[in-house]
């Protein structure tokens, strides 16, 4: 099974503008400077520090490979080379590269069950290593770790299911790089193990990938609905209908494709919650969550870049691209170093340098991302080169058996204004396919072209060196939600969804030149949300509506009585991340405020007891119960409206039965328009008297 649309390799690819800046950062200030020495230890002394401390290096070796064959930096190629000799010399004579002692490999053992995963990490980094340098030795050295996989499971052996978690998609994972192993050797021996791999899915109690999907079932009804497992299954499958032209390898995974697409995707272009996909249309936006895990929106990307290549529709390149420009780079510190483990709809972004899987992931997403900008197809027998990229970049490509020069000088994403250089010295003819996230591109000139399904077409002509000029406007659009965010609105500019910045009060630069005098007030304090959160601030993409009955302070500026040792807040709705006043001192009052830069309407306010713990965390209302006050005047008095009279009738040691998560109500005999609302009381010292202190888990109000 061809591909419809053939990939470029990174090497003939350079992209400027805003997502080549990622990529080159990805390199200069991750790649480069990881610590391989850890990394590589437990392969010299087994275990490892970790269960799946093994896999980081095949991670790094994968990524580090695209990057130097895209940057040709010297720097990077010799740690590459070095790492990946280093690996090769770890290899024990039946073939075993992996961080478990002998008595606890390939199977599920207490701390020691993520085996098959690693050697399929090994294998994904050398092949792409081998693929790219043509070193024999990484070819030989995954050629051992497919022989001994073979010598140990399948047909008459063990199931390899039986040596992995999440009901075996862990080790049935490695099917994809057994398929690539195949088609770097020619040996049909590894094509074979990989059919035996998809017919371990239907064993007992196995994850019925294939025959839940055929069935259209959901996707969280296969197996037990892990995200990057079952996504790194459907990768291998792609691979597998490539191999062997399976017509229902490649349904199974577009059908899973479209169901994620359906009922699963989050509008920045990851999906899962506490990393598994969900009945329903259930996408929640809070920190608590562990929304849209890095690992996942890469192994998204990956599907799609798979359906792209093997069916060239364009809404295959259309959710890759929202997931590079949003998710996948929200996740990535601006600077390149660091990344975050989940990233939430809203709250703050938890960046990390700690070695962890996505840490690990998120620098292979931005690696992969130069093989689709530019792509080539045959259309009825005439060669045709695929521009799927707004940003200004180049590429050199073999069309018709020449090299043709192409060149894209865009003005993205100020504007949609590009100007297009073709050089091509043979003169072959060839046409030109481009698509835009707007869907509509206009040539100068009246160069006529074609619409067909998202993409734009030049017709074939016979090209020397010359130029057009083209535009494809970027809008800035309102999206209704629906589902778990019915009642809110999200805003999107070209392929950017934005989001509010808690301290922002101006119009993002690029915004400016598609924003009217109705859109201003709406729009000031929106970032993309890519660059939101940077400096450790809050955010919000969803947002409330005025007939919303999300709280009015959702998302607004909050403050406390005393910075506490909880980093949740209190107005992100999520009762599930708090704050407390705790600060090992005595205090007599303590009080959770919310604020908002425009007055709103309000008639009834909500106090959510965050948790309580054996040193206090409550209120005492033996001394008189929270009482509820309002802001009037922007930054002025407060102003006592009355009590939450429904509070227990705790003390400052006992909390007479009161629990974390409780509601309680004040409604307002008036609605009132107010700036700020705040719950204030005396905090509890629980079994510690030296100390007090109260917390709070969310803090609302209501027209």
């Amino acid at each position: 099974m061809p591909d419809v649309m053939v990939p470029s390799s990174p090497a003939s690819v350079k992209l400027g503008g805003y997502i080549g800046k990622r990529i080159q950062l990805n390199e200069q200030g991750r790649l480069r400077n990881v610590d391989l020495e850890p990394l590589l230890k437990g392969f010299h002394h087994q275990p490892g520090s970790h269960p799946w401390i093994g896999e980081h290096i095949g991670k790094w070796i994968h990524a580090a490979t695209l990057a130097w064959a895209n940057s040709r930096d010297s720097k990077l190629k010799a740690k590459l080379d070095a790492a990946v000799a280093e690996l090769i010399s770890c290899q024990q004579s039946d073939g075993y590269l992996g961080t478990y002692t002998p008595d606890k490999r390939f199977g599920l053992f207490e701390g020691a069950d993520w085996d098959v995963w690693t050697h399929k990490y090994d294998l994904l980094g050398l092949l792409t290593y081998y693929r790219f340098t043509g070193n024999p030795s990484a070819l030989q050295c995954s050629a051992r770790v497919g022989d001994l996989l073979i010598n140990t499971f399948g047909d008459g052996k063990r199931s390899i299911r039986s040596a992995g978690t999440h009901m075996g998609m862990a080790s049935t994972s490695v099917l994809e790089p057994m398929v690539l192993l195949y088609r770097s050797t020619g040996q049909t021996k590894y094509l074979d193990f990989a059919k035996t791999i998809v017919k371990s899915w239907n064993e007992k109690d196995g994850p019925r990938i294939i025959s839940t999907l055929s069935e259209n079932r959901p996707i969280d009804q296969v197996g037990n609905g892990k995200a990057y497992e079952m996504l790194s299954n459907l990768v291998g499958l792609c691979e597998l209908a490539r191999a062997t032209g399976g017509t229902e390898y490649l349904d199974t995974a577009k059908r899973a494709w479209s169901d994620v697409v359906k009922h699963e995707l989050y509008i920045t272009g990851s999906a899962s919650y506490y990393e598994h996909f969900h009945p329903g249309d259930d996408l929640p936006n809070q920190t608590s969550k562990n929304v849209g895990e890095t690992c996942v929106t890469v192994t998204w990307m990956q599907l799609s870049e798979q359906l792209l290549r093997l069916t060239g529709e364009a809404k295959y390149a259309s959710e890759f691209e929202r997931s590079e420009y949003n998710h996948l780079a929200a996740a990535q510190m601006p600077d390149g170093t660091a990344w975050c483990y989940y990233t939430s709809l809203q709250g703050k972004k938890p960046y990390t340098n700690e070695t962890c899987c996505c840490l690990s992931s998120g620098p292979r997403g931005m690696a992969i991302i130069p093989e689709t900008a530019y792509m080539t197809t045959t259309i009825k027998g005439v060669p045709f080169i695929v521009v799927n990229t707004p940003e200004t970049s180049s590429a050199t490509l073999i069309v018709a058996g020449s090299p043709v020069t192409i060149q894209q000088m865009s003005d993205f994403p100020n504007s949609g204004t590009k100007k297009m250089k073709i050089i091509s010295k043979s003169g072959k003819r060839f046409g030109i396919q481009i698509r835009h996230s707007n869907g509509t591109i206009k040539f100068a000139g009246g160069r006529p072209d074609l619409n067909e399904v998202g993409w734009q077409f030049i017709p074939a002509k016979v090209w020397k060196s010359e130029s057009f000029d083209c535009s494809a406007p970027l809008s800035l659009r309102k999206v209704d939600g629906t589902g778990s965010n019915l009642g809110r609105v999200a805003w999107t500019y070209g392929p950017f969804v934005l989001a509010k910045d808690e301290k922002s009060t101006k119009i993002w630069p690029w915004l400016k030149v598609a924003v009217t005098s109705q859109m201003a007030k709406e729009v000031t304090g929106l970032v993309p949300f890519a660059e939101v959160g940077a400096n450790g601030d809050r955010f919000k993409v969803w947002l409330p509506t005025a007939s919303s009955t999300v709280s009015l302070f959702s998302g607004t500026m909050e403050s406390r009585s005393q910075i506490g040792n909880s980093d949740g807040s209190i107005v992100d709705d999520d009762p599930e991340s708090y704050t407390v006043t705790f600060n090992g001192a005595r205090q007599s009052v303590a009080w959770f405020a919310a604020t908002v830069a425009n007055p709103v309407s309000i008639g009834r306010v909500t106090f959510t007891q965050g948790p309580v713990f054996h040193d206090g965390g409550w209120f005492d209302s033996s001394k008189g119960k929270p009482i509820v006050q309002i802001q009037m005047v922007k930054d002025g008095p407060w102003k006592v409206l009355g009590s939450l009279e429904g509070y227990p009738e705790t003390t400052g040691e006992n909390r007479r039965g009161l629990k974390g998560g409780e509601v309680f109500e004040y409604q307002m005999p008036n609605a009132q328009k107010v700036y700020g609302i705040r719950i204030q009381g005396v905090p509890s010292t629980g079994d510690n008297p030296r100390q007090a202190f109260a917390s709070c888990g969310e803090l609302q109000a209501f027209r």
